[in-house]
């Protein structure tokens, strides 16, 4: 199987001057399903509402009616409980049927979403042109009824773990083999019932991590799915603090080339009135934990910190594998923030795109998933865009309403969930496989 980077897709910059980017073009977003349309074999996305196991499968006439703009899983929830008294009966029943949500709506903070201004729907978005000659294929089933993948992660022996936001009742976290069989589900006996799965990463030596934003921890599991650390308070999110082992809206873990350990945090245009619920809650700002191997603490820096640097989000992380460097993707504010390994600022660079997600490819070099702009874009280390991956906002094939974590197996193949429909997609080279 030919690699995606190594030859076909490996676009280099000389000394002297940064390669040309690619051509770009202004395109239209694709309603945001929220995780609400099933998947069937081969990627094919149903509409909303079609499997009645879907989240809110009852919901999509009212979502459609009274939810401009605000389709995606979590803001429809808010509009749908904001407009009770109109919602049909089976909408309710499915609504009451949600877990409990322990973050408040954002309010009274100038990060939150403008409803004045145009919705996420009107927005046009930088599309990148594709001389990288893909292929996109969905290898892996996920259930019919499940929510979106909200992120992908290959471990040292090359199986492929998929973290899903579930309906109730449903699997959360899978493994499968490199041939796309499925090892195992995780139960929830052992990682619990996420409120708000996120990032889900594996070390050097098998462990896969995952966090659960709204649940305020970050989930060690051993490469045979068990659990073997707990970062964090189930249920209770704060600052961490001395004594006071707390999280606040963990999105995202990246470890350095000794082991630290590296947690982002802060959701940024969901979060900031999250501060005071609590004596050990009293930040409400982005930031980023530092521990060591095996969890003694080292520092932390905020996004609000006096100075340079700042960030509202840390929606995804990650250590650049040639120096160290923490890169950090402040999704809301379109930039990628860069700190030394120790938590000093080192510079901040605008990106015309989204920054959801954050890795270096086998070959050290940095991507970033663009979330709902619908495209996987190889940099160089100033941002410069060197290539795209990718059909941009949608539901066909190649396409994403909400692109986010990757990884890439040994054969140099790309991978990434979608935030908001269950499905991995997997990015080859254009060229036939034997």
């Amino acid at each position: 199987m030919r690699s995606l980077i190594i030859a076909a897709f490996c676009i280099l910059a000389t000394p002297v001057a940064a390669a040309p980017s690619p051509g770009w073009r202004l395109a239209d977003t694709y309603p945001d399903t929220g995780g609400r349309a099933p998947v069937a074999h081969g990627g094919k996305v149903l509409p909303p509402g079609s499997s009645p196991a879907s989240v809110l499968a009852a919901c999509s006439d009212d979502i459609g009616k009274m939810c401009n703009g605000r389709s995606g899983l979590y803001a429809a929830r808010a509009c749908l409980t904001e407009n009770k008294a109109r919602l049909s009966k089976r909408c309710l029943v499915d609504l009451a049927a949600l877990p409990a949500s322990s973050v408040p709506a954002c309010s009274h903070s100038p990060v939150c979403d403008n409803r004045l201004g145009p919705t996420r729907e009107q927005l046009r978005r930088v599309l990148w042109d594709q001389a990288m000659g893909t292929r996109y294929d969905y290898p892996i089933d996920l259930p019919m009824g499940g929510g979106g993948a909200t992120g992908v992660a290959i471990d040292p022996r090359g199986n492929i773990w998929v973290l899903q936001r579930a309906a109730a009742g449903q699997p959360q976290l899978f493994e499968f083999d490199s041939a796309f069989r499925l090892v195992r589900t995780v139960p929830d006996p052992v990682i619990g019932r996420l409120e708000k799965g996120h990032g889900i990463k594996a070390d050097a030596s098998g462990n896969v991590w995952i966090s659960d934003a709204n649940g305020g921890i970050v989930l060690k599991l051993s490469p045979e799915g068990k659990l073997l650390q707990t970062i964090g308070v189930r249920g209770k999110r704060g600052d961490w603090n001395g004594d006071r082992h707390v999280l606040w809206q963990p999105l995202d873990v990246a470890f350095g080339t000794s082991g630290d350990i590296y947690i982002a945090q802060g959701h940024g245009n969901e979060s900031p009135n999250d501060v005071d619920l609590a004596p050990d809650n009293r930040v409400g700002a982005a930031r980023i934990l530092h521990l060591d191997k095996n969890g003694r603490f080292l520092g932390q820096w905020y996004g609000n910190q006096i100075g340079p640097g700042k960030f509202s989000m840390a929606h995804g992380i990650a250590v650049d594998p040639k120096n160290g460097d923490v890169w950090i993707g402040d999704r809301e504010e379109y930039r990628l923030v860069i700190y030394s390994a120790d938590g000093k600022f080192k510079k901040t660079i605008a990106m015309p795109n989204l920054v959801c997600a954050i890795a270096f490819d086998p070959h050290g070099e940095p991507w970033i998933s663009t979330g709902r702009d619908g495209q996987l874009l190889k940099l160089d280390r100033d941002g410069h865009v060197l290539g795209a991956v990718g059909r941009g906002s949608g539901i066909g094939t190649g396409q994403f309403i909400e692109a986010t974590y990757m990884a890439w197996d040994k054969q140099g193949n790309l991978y990434s969930g979608d935030t908001s429909v269950g499905r991995v997609t997997r990015i080859t080279s254009g060229q036939r496989r034997p």
